[in-house]
């Protein structure tokens, strides 16, 4: 098989393993991967991520231009909030857009996840900010990622959902899977009464572990990391 021939059936099993998961409904979210001419794959519109096959899968170019599609598919408008992703960072290969519900339950109640409590989010994830409300597929929701960017390998969209970033494919999808079971524990540790911040010296601890992981961790309140 050719890379790209893997990487779409790698794109059409993150699909499944999204909707199986309850991250995305009905026909939500998207999925891209950049190739190595610079161009990108990326899922359809209006086709539920439990039913994609690798021929749905459109490519497309920097300028958000259709290079290859099959007949009766065509990108997501939400596609321009990947392109973002990938003109700020140029690490970035692969994006993840899903709504999990209990972390969009965070952007639509306008909570971050930004308290380092629990050790596995502080080591792969880092802290998860809260990006400015853009109605879907506009120029603001591309464009209210771009100052967390730098810093953040996922970010919560408010009233929205949340996107995650990698190097591969596997990475991006990992981190929405880690993003919204660090919600759970989020909430849970709130209906408890609270979360508990680890002490600076744990938590640099876990930053020091994470160094051999691709994942950043900026300052933030009290801490400068």
């Amino acid at each position: 098989m050719t890379e790209e021939s893997v990487l779409r059936e790698q794109i059409c099993e993150i699909g499944n393993n999204l909707w199986q998961r309850g991250m995305v409904a009905a026909n939500d979210g998207n999925i891209s991967v950049k190739l190595k001419d610079g161009s990108f794959l990326t899922t359809p519109t209006g086709i539920s991520k439990g039913k994609l096959k690798p021929s749905m899968l459109v490519k497309m170019n920097e300028n958000y231009e259709v290079l290859e599609c099959s007949e009766g598919y065509r990108p997501s408008s939400e596609f321009k909030l990947h392109l973002v992703c990938y003109r700020e960072r140029p690490d970035i290969n692969a994006v993840v857009h899903a709504h999990p519900p209990v972390a969009t339950g965070y952007a639509v109640a306008h909570v971050p996840l930004d308290d380092y409590s629990m050790t596995e989010a502080i080591t792969f994830l880092g802290s998860v900010p809260l990006a400015p409300y853009g109605a879907p597929g506009s120029k603001e929701v591309s464009e209210s990622v771009v100052p967390f960017l730098p810093y953040h390998d996922a970010v919560l969209l408010m009233n929205h959902g949340a996107i995650t970033v990698g190097t591969d494919l596997n990475q991006a999808y990992f981190r929405m899977e880690t993003l919204e079971h660090y919600a759970k524990v989020s909430l849970t540790a709130r209906l408890l009464g609270g979360a508990r911040e680890l002490p600076r010296e744990e938590i640099m601890k876990c930053c020091e572990i994470a160094k051999g992981y691709p994942v950043r961790h900026p300052g933030y309140r009290k801490y400068s990391l």
